[in-house]
């Protein structure tokens, strides 16, 4: 069996809401060399019989305004194949993803109207069952087995801890994805022998060389560099383990899917964020937090984060 991980983020760019880094782990009857193929076979035939794909580059799955119900279904049928129950709200949906594990940051102002948040918003639980029972029957048909989906929101105010400590952008997205992928292998290795690792991750930024990165999230020195091209950084790190970093890597389905749950996360932490402050401030427009319009919007929102007496590192993501 190959282990296979695959990660991406959300909230990437924006000056507003959370950094959300995703991973998957995916097991496959098959030697690391041959794994390609039948995920892209999967990828390819994955919900044929339904209304448009299950998974994705979330891109491609989700577009705004066209409303969360495609995205949705694929991230809850990805956690129902792992074996979650099905959540009922943002507190089942985060403890399933293991998304508050890390406890590094502080609680954004917006946490009670996250915590109020119901799920599915846009589906029933029936729907997304059918297409479970859909995915799994192909799955098995492939012998592929999603074993766990993981995920990591990093709020205005850790994010700004760690800019202050000396980090750039891309170093905390490096950081905290490959400590992500780290912990995802090092849970579905307990107890289990030995098995190969690949882990594929999309481009940090412009970032072409990882290998001191990948040192540390692996605790070993021995990181062998096997490519770092404009398209692709790949490394040998340990026995057994390969991680590569590419350009265009949603293509592949362990990452498609880590980039779904990444915006879809990221997606309901904005609902929230939009309804929290838009009460505090009547006729305040809803942002998606990208830098011209979240400009925009620190503008019309300084009165009220002034009268609630928040801080604005708790708000304004620095870079």
């Amino acid at each position: 069996m190959t282990l296979v991980i695959g990660t991406d983020e959300a909230g990437y760019g924006p000056n507003l809401g959370p950094l959300v880094v995703a991973a998957t782990a995916w097991r496959l009857a098959a030697e690391p060399a041959a794994v390609e193929l039948p995920l892209a076979e999967l990828l390819a035939g994955a919900g044929t019989a339904a209304r448009g794909p299950f998974w994705g580059d979330s891109k491609a799955i989700y577009r705004g305004g066209s409303g969360l119900a495609q995205l949705e279904r694929g991230v809850l049928v990805a956690l129902t194949l792992t074996g979650e129950p099905p959540p009922a709200g943002w507190r089942d949906l985060t403890t399933a993803l293991a998304a508050g594990a890390a406890g590094r940051g502080a609680t954004p102002p917006e946490q009670a109207r996250l915590d109020s948040l119901s799920v599915p918003r846009e589906l029933s639980i029936e729907s997304w069952r059918e297409s479970a029972s859909l995915l799994a029957s192909q799955l098995a048909s492939r012998e592929i087995r999603l074993a766990a989906v993981r995920c990591r929101l990093v709020q205005p105010a850790e994010f700004n801890r760690l800019l202050a400590a000396g980090l750039n952008k891309s170093d905390i997205l490096s950081l905290v994805t490959l400590d992500l992928a780290a912990r995802l292998e090092t849970e579905l290795a307990a107890g289990s022998a030995a098995e190969p690792v690949v882990i594929w991750c999309d481009r940090h930024g412009g970032r072409r060389r990882y290998a001191p990165q990948v040192a540390r999230a692996f605790a070993t020195p021995l990181v062998q560099p096997l490519e770092e091209t404009s398209s692709r950084s790949r490394y040998a790190c340990g026995p057994g383990r390969t991680i590569e970093f590419s350009v265009g890597g949603e293509s592949r389905l362990p990452v498609a899917v880590a980039s779904m749950t990444a915006k879809y996360l990221r997606e309901l932490s904005m609902a929230a964020f939009n309804a929290f402050w838009g009460d505090r401030q009547p006729g305040l427009r809803p942002t998606a937090g990208y830098p011209t319009d979240a400009r925009r919007w620190r503008k019309e929102a300084a009165a009220a984060v002034e009268r609630l007496g928040t801080p604005w590192d708790a708000v304004w993501r620095m870079a």
